[in-house]
């Protein structure tokens, strides 16, 4: 009997355990759970007292050579102590596993873990610290250049509304807002002076949900959508991400944003053209991570995404932002 063809299988956290215990020598008792089926699929991996992340690549995401990028990336800032979660490499010195799974070939890489939990709200010093560690970070990884992609102008705001043309009708007032943003980014982005901005490898995913905390300390995870790029797109993002968990007390809100920018200038330099930039950044992210929703509806963001949703997330998430920062779009 032919098997008919799937677009997304979530593989058994049962039978994944033989792997580990033959390849990386885990123990009889280890156990395996699912945690999240999203962009990828993550398993908590146990074995007494250690624990670990198996990350599960899905299919057509992410070439053997784009993870292959991550993993140097981390392992480039292991070497220089930064809090990041980094890959284990199994026996044979392999990072990467290779999983034969119902839709075709699928990527494994087994990770260490972030101790701690994921904290929502977190205190004003606390985001101090978190941006003296982003800077840190940005040390390492400024001009170091990655095989993965560029976070151009176009992967940023063009393609992605491309994909939401696809799930939201053009004459909509949310789309027609939509298009009036995307020409004022891509202009602003032509009036870029590249020499007052930095750029190398950034994360692109800063936020809570990718960072775990324990006795004050970070420790950051979940480098999938890291490449080249500028790297005020991470304040961007962390700054964007701050306004939505506080979205009730601008008061508070602003506090924890001054925090963050002052703990990145104690460690290093932010350039007046990256400040000017991060309200508009913030847009272009949003612009991004929509695209992202859309590109993946077949198997995750189908749960959610529809034109209520989208409608709300323009008029509530990002013409909302841009209004507080008084972009004119």
């Amino acid at each position: 009997m032919t098997h008919f063809p799937v677009v997304s299988s979530i593989l058994s956290a049962q039978y994944l355990v033989p792997l580990f215990q033959v390849k990386y020598n885990l123990s009889r008792d280890t156990t395996c759970r699912l945690l999240k089926a999203g962009v990828n699929h993550s398993y908590l991996v146990t074995d007494g007292d250690n624990k670990y992340i198996f990350r599960i690549y899905c299919i057509n995401w992410r070439t053997k050579k784009d993870i292959a990028e991550e993993i140097r990336l981390l392992n480039l800032l292991r070497a220089h102590a930064m809090p990041v979660t980094y890959p284990i490499a199994d026996f044979d010195n392999d990072y990467v596993q290779l999983l034969h799974a119902p839709e075709g070939l699928r990527y494994g890489v087994l990770f260490s873990y972030a101790h701690g939990e994921k904290i929502l709200q977190y205190p004003t010093a606390l985001h101090y610290k978190m941006g003296a560690t982003i800077a840190r970070l940005h040390q390492v990884t400024e001009n170091f250049k990655l095989d993965r992609v560029d976070y151009t102008p176009a992967v940023m705001v063009v393609d992605s509304f491309e994909r939401l043309k696809g799930y939201l009708p053009l004459e909509t007032e949310e789309m027609q807002w939509m298009q009036q943003a995307q020409d004022y980014l891509l202009k602003l982005y032509a009036t870029i002076d590249h020499s007052r901005v930095r750029n190398g490898a950034v994360h692109m995913d800063l936020w809570f949900d990718n960072m775990n905390i324990a006795n004050d300390e970070f420790t950051i995870f979940d480098f999938d959508f890291c490449g080249n790029g500028m790297l005020c797109y991470d304040l961007a993002y962390y700054i964007l991400q701050v306004h939505s968990t506080e979205r009730e007390n601008t008061e508070v809100c602003k506090e924890k944003v001054a925090a963050f920018l002052e703990g990145y200038s104690s460690i290093t330099t932010i350039s007046e053209e990256e400040k000017a930039l991060i309200p508009a950044f913030g847009i272009s992210m949003y612009f991004f991570y929509l695209g992202i929703q859309c590109q993946r509806y077949e198997d995750w963001s189908n749960t959610f995404l529809n034109e209520v949703y989208l409608k709300r997330f323009i008029k509530l998430l990002i013409k909302r932002y841009a209004d507080l920062y008084e972009l004119a779009i």
